[in-house]
């Protein structure tokens, strides 16, 4: 390897690395931190939301889909237009939209049913239209990202430099749903409503930021967007190491696209079941299920900080390919464990075994920043942002139905068929990528 490998990693270690990281990636972990504490505390909570403003499952489903639309389109544009006028500027801009797409959602809970004659257009259609523009900035801003890391990284520490902005991000998944849990403790709405307010402020609060805090001077610009011709050439340049570790991405986040929206309708509709916790000097508190959910988001969310950083670590040593399988492996034996563990596990009492489980889930982050080292990591310089938004337009697009499909089998089958045929889905990506996976040569 090209750099010594003395350093011990463990859960504090992003956070020191953070602190000798370039001033553009310091800005960006910052950026990540304040967007992620309003996706976090809005994203997870929305299929409730719509059942709220009066959808049904297959709704729900829709939603999903639509965010696997805009995860297809949005990353290859946002990269494109990342390499050609700079990231500093595309993420600006891309903060100002997901900004107003928090306060439509917002203002989706004030809006009474519009009967147009032909069509009654609900309330909750308004949180699709949100969904346009609050996606802007977490998924047109991929390729910015990805390219920021690379040339500030490298290329055999790539997985720790992305530990450390996913650090920060998913500290932020940490606090959020705690943040959640206290404002709807009694029920959704409308303690949902003031987080949608702080999602907005934070939202401000890191759009100007990373405007005024990052240095724009690094940006390497690429050339000119050709059009469609150009999406067709960027596929067929993609980088060789990336193509296996495509399909086996595909089949797993298909297969998370069926259940992840329903994940919180699990805990608040099928088991419903909440939390009572005695706190000192405070009391007892009775937390609603959708509450509970934000507990169960938090536990999450510690155990990935707690494995990120060692696991990328541990990658410099092992390669990138086991560390990515392990997270593939968890993200698709997730559905089916969550979905008849509480039925058949009678011997622990639900509301510890959900944590236990949520804690297992968050073992698939372990993997997340070896991910991104074996996405970007191949790519040229200047090209970061095109290679990685050209991967996830294929992954996005080939992934599209899949929460239509789990919102169909969730509502006229059963949330016990959705899970399990995720699940099966799931695990043929993880097989394939065990089989003809690639590793980064930067880590052999």
């Amino acid at each position: 390897m090209a750099n010594e490998r003395a350093e011990v990693a463990g859960p504090l270690d992003a956070f020191r690395q953070f602190f000798s990281l370039q001033r553009d990636v310091l800005v960006l972990s910052l950026a990540m931190f304040a967007f992620s504490l309003g996706f976090q505390m809005t994203n997870r909570f929305l299929p409730d939301y719509l059942v709220y403003l009066g959808a049904g499952g297959f709704v729900v489903g829709l939603f999903s889909t639509l965010g696997n639309v805009i995860g297809a389109v949005y990353p290859y544009y946002g990269g494109v237009v990342s390499d050609r006028v700079g990231s500093r500027y595309a993420l600006t801009v891309f903060g100002f939209l997901s900004t107003f797409g928090f306060a439509i959602w917002l203002a989706s809970a004030f809006v009474d049913p519009m009967d147009l004659g032909v069509v009654v257009v609900e309330p909750w259609l308004w949180v699709f239209v949100g969904l346009l523009l609050a996606q802007c900035w977490k998924s047109f801003g991929i390729g910015g990202h990805y390219a920021i890391v690379k040339q500030a990284t490298e290329p055999d520490r790539l997985a720790r430099g992305f530990a450390s902005t996913e650090t920060f991000r998913r500290t932020a998944f940490l606090i959020a749903p705690l943040i959640v849990a206290a404002l709807v403790a009694d029920e959704l709405v409308p303690g949902f409503l003031w987080v949608l307010v702080i999602a907005i402020a934070f939202a401000i609060l890191g759009t100007v930021a990373q405007h005024y805090l990052y240095d724009a001077e690094a940006d390497t610009v690429g050339d000119e967007f050709q059009g469609v011709g150009q999406i067709v050439d960027d596929l067929r340049a993609m980088p060789e190491p990336l193509r296996p570790l495509l399909v086996a991405d595909v089949f797993v986040r298909f297969a998370n696209g069926m259940v992840y929206a329903f994940f919180i309708l699990v805990v608040t509709q099928l088991l419903e079941v909440g939390l009572t916790v005695t706190l000192p000097a405070v009391g007892t508190i009775d937390l609603a299920p959708a509450a509970f959910f934000g507990v169960l988001l938090s536990v999450e969310m510690l155990v990935a900080l707690l494995t990120m950083a060692p696991m990328a670590k541990v990658a410099e040593y092992t390669g990138l390919k086991p560390v990515v399988g392990l997270g593939f492996f968890v993200y698709a034996i997730f559905p089916v464990v969550l979905i008849f563990a509480p039925q058949y596990v009678e011997a622990i009492d639900v509301r510890w075994l959900l944590i236990a489980l949520f804690a297992f889930s968050g073992l698939r982050f372990a993997g997340l920043p070896a991910h991104k080292a074996l996405i970007v990591g191949p790519a040229e310089r200047g090209a970061g942002g095109r290679v990685t938004g050209s991967y996830y337009l294929v992954r996005g697009a080939l992934v599209v139905p899949s929460g239509a499909l789990g919102g169909y089998l969730w509502e006229f089958a059963s949330p016990e068929l959705s899970f399990t045929i995720a699940t099966i889905v799931g695990m043929v990506g993880v097989v394939y990528f065990a089989v003809f996976g690639r590793e980064f040569d930067a880590y052999r």
